[in-house]
């Protein structure tokens, strides 16, 4: 039987639990940017024939503008992160693969599905990376880290990756939350031997229905990469809306600062109804609390979906509500 992990957004399996609420779910499960990027009508053209190789090259540009990347080239467009997570371990023969933890447990899934051996060692904020010195093979990292927005430090990964590359082996870096801390990404250093950082459109940008995510990597890996993916991997609507948003700087640059005030509100509710932070980042916050499990319950009974974690139950990961009704349901939910 195939191993079922734990995600967020399962309203499915919350309804299977809990019955359907009547005004349908509050889902903070999932740490999505509730204020999406502004979508245009659809052009019919882009669901009446295939992407053209102009409209991928443009979405290459556009990623490699926004994330600091210097050559398009070095930009592999997926059909989300999650397609990328689950090629790149059957593009290297087996080895040893350490994935710092605890983090997104699709990384550690999809290289034992492959045939790896997986080791998963915790890493503390502050740490350093000192003590992964004498790690070979492959080393996987989220960044900032999912769920509780550890910060590695953008030149201790890239002189680990170094370090590894020397010895045949690669740095994987999962920047899925990194749009809303992007001093801390590695894209700048794409091409560097042994590096790949993945990123994620969905989340930044609030549309995680266009499945759509990219490789920053050099071209020892971008054309394997490539190749997996096949053609027309990606569609041709989510080229086109990930070309203009990721083009749009003033977009990007107010979102950024409407989700750090949202991020510091939501902080203070939580705190305000006994919950302790134990970190996150602009996009979600993870607290404890001794009553862990019975508060997701409760929330859940009064249709507010937050994530759970089965391996530590007193933990909860709260994403951002959107309009104010969204944040009077919670608030309501919470003092109840």
């Amino acid at each position: 039987m195939t191993e079922r992990l734990e995600h967020g957004g399962d309203a499915a399996e919350a309804e299977a639990l809990f019955g359907r609420p009547q005004d349908g779910w509050l889902d903070l499960s999932t740490g999505i940017n509730p204020y999406h990027y502004p979508l245009k009508t659809m052009e019919l053209k882009h669901l009446l024939h295939l992407p053209d190789s102009g409209l991928f090259e443009d979405l290459r540009r556009a990623a490699a503008d926004c994330y600091g990347v210097s050559d398009p080239a070095l930009v592999v467009p997926a059909p989300g992160t999650q397609a990328l997570i689950q090629w790149l371990p059957r593009l290297r023969a087996r080895s040893r693969v350490t994935v710092l933890g605890p983090t997104y447990n699709e990384h550690a899934h999809a290289w034992r599905l492959a045939g790896h051996a997986v080791e998963e060692r915790a890493v503390q904020e502050g740490d350093g990376l000192d003590g992964l010195k004498e790690l070979s093979g492959v080393v996987v990292c989220v960044n900032p880290n999912n769920p509780d927005g550890r910060i590695l430090k953008a030149d201790e990964l890239v002189d680990l990756a170094a370090r590894l590359a020397r010895r045949g082996g690669l740095l994987v870096v999962d920047e899925a939350f990194s749009d809303v801390a992007p001093e801390i990404s590695v894209a700048a250093k794409a091409g560097a031997p042994g590096l790949v950082a993945l990123r994620s459109f969905g989340k930044f940008f609030g549309l995680a229905g266009v499945r759509l995510g990219f490789a920053l990597t050099g071209p020892e890996l971008a054309g394997p990469l490539i190749h997996a993916l096949g053609p027309w991997a990606v569609s041709g609507p989510a080229a086109a809306v990930g070309a203009r948003a990721l083009s749009d700087e003033k977009w990007i640059s107010e979102t950024r600062e409407r989700l750090k005030r949202e991020a510091v509100r939501l902080a203070g509710l939580l705190k305000d109804n006994g919950m302790e932070e134990v970190g996150g980042t602009d996009l979600f916050r993870l607290v404890q609390s001794p009553k862990g499990p019975d508060i997701h319950a409760r929330l859940a009974k009064r249709g507010v979906l937050v994530r759970k974690f089965s391996e530590r139950p007193n933990w909860l990961r709260f994403g951002l509500p959107g309009d104010e009704d969204d944040w009077r349901l919670l608030e309501q939910a919470l003092q109840e």
